[in-house]
């Protein structure tokens, strides 16, 4: 994979949030920490930029929905169920996004919005409430992985955004699992200009 598609990216240290004074802000952050995703969101563990390179080059998905690649010659092999387990994501709730309920994502586009109309589901970040920006380029940098403009919200990030703030369920092993057998799939990392994000200290 072309170092281009690498990117710097940092963990979100959730604790000295509670301490600010932006309630809208910590209950944001509350919500989230709530979906289960603290671990996927806080995970502090360092990749090796060549490793997490040779990974992606050798990477593709078997038949049985397997993520399988190898690096330095051993051969690695992830299920949903390994990938869920290590980042201790919950596996109940809705699997597609247009399963948000419709007057869930009535209220958001009035609730997200920064000023007395609503927002449409496909908007300009600006238009949203700062907590609401922040929840956007959250999920826009950790779920996503995509490269391109950050300042539009797209559909499925609205949906996404929608679930988190109405505590609808999600299940987050088959969400995020589908996202990293598309990146390893072979070719969409350059179609579907997903971004490989590192941590480096």
């Amino acid at each position: 994979m072309a170092s281009s598609l690498i990117r710097n990216s940092h963990h979100i240290d959730f604790e000295p949030v509670f301490g600010l004074d932006d309630a809208g802000m910590v209950q944001m952050f509350e919500t989230l920490i709530a979906t289960g995703l603290k671990e996927f969101l806080g995970c502090p563990t360092v990749f090796y930029e060549d490793a997490l390179t040779e990974f992606f080059a050798n990477s593709s998905v078997r038949e049985d929905g397997m993520v399988v690649s190898t690096i330095g010659g051993t051969a690695i092999e992830i299920s949903q169920e390994m990938f869920a387990a290590g980042f201790e994501l919950p596996s109940d709730g809705l699997i597609d996004l247009t399963d948000v309920p419709k007057n869930f994502v009535f209220d958001a586009r009035s609730l997200f919005s920064d000023s007395k109309e609503q927002v449409s589901m496909s908007c300009l970040k600006k238009a949203l409430k700062f907590q609401y920006r922040l929840l956007h380029d959250i999920l826009a940098k950790t779920i996503y992985v995509k490269a391109g403009s950050f300042d539009y919200v797209t559909r499925d990030r609205f949906l996404l955004m929608t679930a988190i703030t109405f505590d609808v369920k999600i299940n987050w092993s088959s969400l995020l699992f589908g996202v990293f057998k598309e990146m390893v799939t072979p070719g969409s990392q350059q179609e579907k200009d997903y971004v490989i994000q590192i941590l480096s200290y």
